[in-house]
């Protein structure tokens, strides 16, 4: 089991930008999807990027341009850089983690075991 801390979050200008970090303890395989998920108020969770160990990266439509996810492996940390556009934005953000040490299903980064709190990123305008 994966440990997973999200930081980083907070409130930011419709414009602006912030950092999101996800600090990862426990070991991750070496094939691994590793993604940060948002959930805006009365709205669905969704996966907004992803990483995995193709290596493959990413974005759902709404924040291509807008977002980088990066893996820092000396810190052992997964970012995610958001540059905000609109209050729609404001949701909590999760970086859900997935590894593999045998065998990998057909869907791999299809579902996540293990999750952090989420660190809330409030976008105002």
């Amino acid at each position: 089991q994966v440990q997973l801390a999200e930081s980083g979050g907070g409130s930011v200008q419709s414009g602006g930008s912030l950092r999101l970090s996800c600090a990862i303890l426990g070991h991750i395989y070496e094939t691994y999807c590793l993604a940060w998920f948002r959930q805006g108020p009365g709205k669905e969770r969704e996966r907004v990027a992803l990483i995995n160990s193709d290596p493959e990266i990413t974005y759902t439509d709404s924040v291509k341009g807008r977002f980088t996810i990066s893996r820092d492996n000396a810190r052992n940390t997964l970012d995610l850089q958001l540059n905000s556009r609109e209050p729609g934005g404001t949701a909590v953000y999760y970086c859900p983690a997935r590894s593999y040490a045998g065998l990998v299903p057909s869907d791999p980064c299809g579902e996540y075991n293990d999750w952090g709190q989420g660190t809330q990123v409030t976008v105002s305008s």
